[in-house]
């Protein structure tokens, strides 16, 4: 990660006075979002005497490594049914490239893997995927161009549980969060996919560009009132200056972040690890 997205705490503030109105200006332009911006703010006002701009880094550092969870959980498989991952988010963010990293890290791991391409309103994206399976060694199952994303879902699924497949990554379509009706569709996806398991899609990750700002976070709180998330895939961190959308998703919608992508190679995707981010936002 290249985050250093509060280094200016430490450069605006070294040898002067705090002005507050600037602190929380640069808090809530790193997209801390506002809530977590004005609690460390306040934190640091509750200990304004012969305040530093050390203080600063260190009271920002612990409030934020407080507000981030644990490690997640490795992705393991379910017990005689497979695991249905399905990767939702907005155009360009790089939903498919990190459906195909996904893949490729579960692969790695010795398990089975089958991606879905439901992204059926582009040909490119179809593609895309093949072109990912093909260089990775990894099955995709190709919906065809304007089908019904739902019934490639559904089918992948069934086509898993017959052959004791492990993993399903269902690549969907990009979509604005401001479109009701192809939020809406999602829906109809999850319900196909519950068809086969009540309790299916198990993990339902959108991926988010770190570069997007607070964007990102709305694009979060729409995704999730339709398709509870069950987590972020948090895209372009090795380019940001920023980040903050980590915070913020987790302060506001209690959504953490599961998976980062680093770069455009296919190892350029790891678990978030809470500790090496705090680590390198300064």
């Amino acid at each position: 990660m290249a985050l250093k997205f509060l280094r200016g705490l430490v450069e605006k503030f070294t040898g002067k006075p705090v002005d507050w109105d600037e602190l929380e200006e640069t808090l809530i332009r790193a997209d801390l979002g506002v809530s977590v911006a004005l609690d460390i703010v306040e934190k640091l006002r509750a200990r304004s005497d012969g305040l530093t701009s050390r203080d600063i880094e260190s009271v920002t550092r612990e409030h934020i490594r407080l507000l981030l969870p644990p490690p997640p959980p490795i992705l393991r498989p379910l017990a005689n049914k497979p695991r249905i991952i399905l990767i939702i988010g907005v155009n360009g963010t790089g939903k498919t490239t990190s459906a195909a990293k996904l893949a490729h890290m579960l692969s790695k791991r010795r398990h089975t893997v089958l991606l879905a391409g439901a992204d059926t309103f582009r040909a490119a994206a179809l593609e895309q995927l093949a072109a990912w399976g093909t260089k990775l060694n990894v099955e995709v199952m190709q919906g065809k161009y304007e089908g019904d994303p739902a019934a490639v879902c559904h089918e992948a699924h069934q086509i898993a549980i017959k052959r004791n497949i492990e993993f399903v990554i269902c690549d969907t379509a990009g979509r604005l969060h401001t479109k009701h009706n192809l939020m809406q569709e999602l829906g109809k996806v999850r319900r196909s996919l519950a068809k086969n398991d009540p309790k299916a899609p198990h993990e339902v990750f959108l991926v988010v560009d770190a570069t997007t700002g607070s964007n990102a976070l709305t694009q979060a709180r729409e995704f999730h009132a339709i398709c509870p998330l069950t987590g972020l895939i948090v895209t372009k961190l090795d380019g940001s200056g920023k980040g903050g959308i980590v915070v913020a998703a987790q302060a506001e919608l209690g959504i953490p972040t599961v998976f980062i992508g680093t770069g455009e190679k296919a190892d350029d995707f790891a678990y978030f690890n809470a500790d090496d981010f705090v680590a390198q936002m300064l």
